[in-house]
């Protein structure tokens, strides 16, 4: 795009809702389109549905841009601000012959049409003469032959017959003007060069294109209507049925980059037909003229196979950095120095693993989570109900136990009557030059337990980690246990052993 042309875009949302992944990517393909050609890109509230609209969906609405990194050049403005504009070219449309006074109401346009086949409004008042008053719409007088031409380049030349368009209301029998009406006008006056919107849009555009000219004799914007975006089983994503908020993207740990990575391909790719890209890739070879009119399949998996590799791509240091606020937010009392502490041994385990920064939170909560308790279902199921997990339980715990300060390998028994491995789970206190307690060590005391009973590494693992961990599955088991400490770690044993007990 000739940077000379002057490209200004807009997008322009309605504050009734959660912001839609629809509405996300609409925007994103006018931002890019925006910064390829040196353009504006405009945000415009279209809040003229007073009683859906809310202050609390525009700052969604804004909230979630920032996060996407879709900055904005002009805006936000408010139709709601803009009344007197609409209800000025309402009145040139009236005077220039181009609008009309009505007085109908539904029942009347029924039972005039009844039995006739007749659908829509009939043109009643066309020629009644009267003047804009309270009780009365105003309506657009359609021409009664020839047809309407967008130019789509998405979808080529679309083509409507002025027949099938009614002399549709401009402004309410209550004096607010309709949507159509104030679109027109906000183009015009913010010199909107290209509207790129969904297609649901594509059937009111000729009524748009027709206002447009009956308002001015500038230059009609050139349009692309961008495919629909559809579930699994390939109907429209709905509010109602559908997860289609941002926000709620952004709230389970999906990272920006990776969401506009995802959005970007739901109607575009590449020419070499590569999928997870850098913006300036996007940038540098985007094309209106290469998006594709079928609908786009909105695939959460793939989204979140997408938030993987975005993640593992993290070095350690900027991973953790993403996902401390979600980590201080879950844990609201643990101090930030408190977490990170026991977060950095772990964090490139943590990474490797996590699809979503909340799916982090969830590895490390055996860390956190306060009261700590093992998931009910797996510790009936892999220590209480298990024959053998007893008997390895409590070989397990002896052995921990008998792993002393390097400098006192014998158990020395201190003046309270007990080893200085068991005084530091009374006290609480982590045990002075523990060297012992390491991943390496305690893999080994659980092999060779384990071979008591003749088990395998893999299946004598899963009862310690139910008693320590919580579940059957998460980190790596022994540098988990590191992490967690001497003191923990044998408390825990003990008290799925007494879980055990309790249920003999």
């Amino acid at each position: 795009m000739d940077k000379e042309e002057h490209v200004r875009v807009r997008f322009a949302p309605s504050p009734t809702g959660y912001f839609h992944v629809g509405g996300a990517r609409t925007a994103l393909y006018n931002w890019l389109f925006a910064r390829q050609s040196g353009g504006k890109f405009i945000l415009r509230i279209e809040d003229t549905d007073t009683e859906r609209s809310d202050p609390t969906w525009t700052a969604g609405i804004l909230q979630a841009l920032s996060w996407l990194n879709i900055n904005i050049d002009e805006g936000p403005y408010f139709q709601s601000e803009r009344k007197d504009l609409y209800l000025k070219a309402a009145e040139k449309l009236f005077l220039s012959g181009n609008a009309y006074a009505c007085d109908c109401n539904r029942e009347d346009v029924l039972k005039r049409t009844e039995g006739t086949g007749h659908v829509g409004y009939d043109n009643y008042c066309r020629d009644r003469g009267l003047a804009p008053a309270d009780g009365r719409v105003l309506r657009f007088l359609t021409p009664d032959s020839g047809i309407t031409v967008v130019n789509d380049i998405v979808r080529g030349e679309v083509e409507f017959a002025n027949t099938s368009i009614d002399d549709f209301v401009l402004v309410k029998s209550n004096g607010d003007p309709l949507f159509v009406l104030a679109v027109v006008v906000d183009d015009q006056d913010m010199g909107i060069t290209h509207i790129i919107r969904a297609e649901e849009h594509l059937p009111t555009t000729p009524k748009a294109i027709l206002l447009w000219h009956a308002l001015s004799d500038k230059k009609v914007p050139t349009f692309a209507h961008l495919p629909v975006l559809v579930n699994e089983k390939r109907q429209k994503l709905s509010k109602r049925r559908d997860k289609v908020a941002v926000e709620e993207y952004k709230e389970m740990g999906i990272l920006p980059e990776a969401m506009v990575n995802y959005l970007t391909i739901l109607g575009w790719s590449p020419k070499d037909g590569s999928e997870i890209f850098e913006q300036k890739k996007a940038l540098a070879e985007f094309s209106l003229k290469e998006v594709n009119h079928s609908p786009a399949f909105f695939d959460e998996k793939r989204l979140l196979y997408f938030n993987g590799q975005y993640i593992r791509a993290l070095s350690d240091q900027d991973f953790t950095q993403r996902l401390l606020p979600y980590l201080e937010e879950s844990y609201p009392k643990i101090s930030r120095d408190d977490i990170l502490e026991k977060l950095e041994p772990l964090v490139s385990l943590v990474k490797e693993r996590a699809a979503t920064l909340r799916e982090g939170v969830d590895l490390l909560d055996f860390l956190f989570k306060e009261p700590f308790a093992p998931d009910e279902e797996d510790l009936q199921k892999v220590v209480i109900n298990s024959d053998f997990s007893r008997q390895l339980l409590e070989e397990v715990l002896k052995r921990f136990l008998a792993l002393t300060p390097a400098d006192s390998r014998n158990s020395a028994v201190n003046a309270t009557g007990k080893t200085e491995s068991e005084e530091a789970i009374t006290t609480g206190e982590k045990v002075s030059g523990h060297g012992l307690f390491v991943a390496e060590v305690l893999k080994d005391i659980l092999t060779e337990s384990g071979a008591l009973f003749d088990l395998k590494l893999a299946k004598a693992q899963a009862p310690i980690r139910v008693a320590t961990l919580g579940k059957k599955t998460g980190l790596p088991l022994f540098e988990s246990l590191e992490v967690l400490g001497f003191p923990e770690v044998i408390k825990r044993l003990r008290a799925a052993i007494e879980k055990t007990s309790d249920n003999k």
